[in-house]
């Protein structure tokens, strides 16, 4: 398999857009950070998590796409569809900014309970399927071939992201408890939605 750079970039910067939103899993994985408490570990379930996901989203979306191709026309409308709305609410979030706050995320003492913490926090989250699993797998799909370095990419956000994240915990909370931090963030993660949202709707119109 020859590896292909355009999709691997394209993965990184699309799994990265969708995991740095503020929610409780990344506000639990800052604070750790911040008390320097079993970082590694944290930030180890959290990167093996999204792998696993990000894995079984694109391996769904081959084998649907593999078996029938005329989905691959409904996949590039429905990505569209669903990037364009979170393109929006990530502009509403920008236009109306919040502060990240981290005074009632769980504290736990042992390894043991951060981990089962982190992982409660990942795995029962809803959203986390309908981004990792259903969208990104089916963006990935669109790249027929490539789209196991569109994962690939993916991965890499996650891992670079949670590491950054729990290990420069001390150097991030003072910018992001600023709401003007947020609104840099989320106005970019607006831009970059919305900018694949109409490349997949140009892909749609053209296949």
């Amino acid at each position: 398999m020859t590896f292909s750079l355009a999709p691997t970039l394209a993965g990184f910067a699309f799994g990265l857009s969708l995991i740095v939103a503020i929610g409780a899993q990344n506000a639990f994985v800052l604070r750790q950070g911040i008390e320097r408490r079993h970082v590694l570990a944290v930030v180890a379930v959290c990167a093996v998590s999204d792998i696993l996901l990000i894995g079984a989203g694109i391996a769904g979306a081959g084998f649907i796409v593999d078996s029938a191709p005329g989905l691959l026309k409904f996949a590039y409308w429905g990505g569209a569809a669903f990037l364009i709305c979170y393109g929006l609410l990530s502009a509403r979030r920008a236009y109306r900014p919040t502060s990240l706050t981290t005074e009632h995320t769980p504290d736990p003492a042992r390894i043991g309970t951060a981990i089962v913490t982190a992982c409660a926090l990942t795995w029962l989250n809803p959203h986390v399927y309908l981004d990792t699993v259903v969208l990104l797998g089916s963006v990935a799909a669109t790249y027929d071939t490539a789209r196991v370095w569109f994962g690939v990419g993916a991965a890499t956000a996650s891992i670079v992201w949670f590491t950054a994240l729990g290990f420069g915990a001390r150097l991030l909370r003072p910018a992001f408890s600023k709401p003007s931090a947020w609104r840099i963030l989320d106005g970019a993660i607006a831009a970059f939605m919305l900018a694949l949202g109409a490349t997949l709707v140009a892909q749609a119109v053209n296949s």
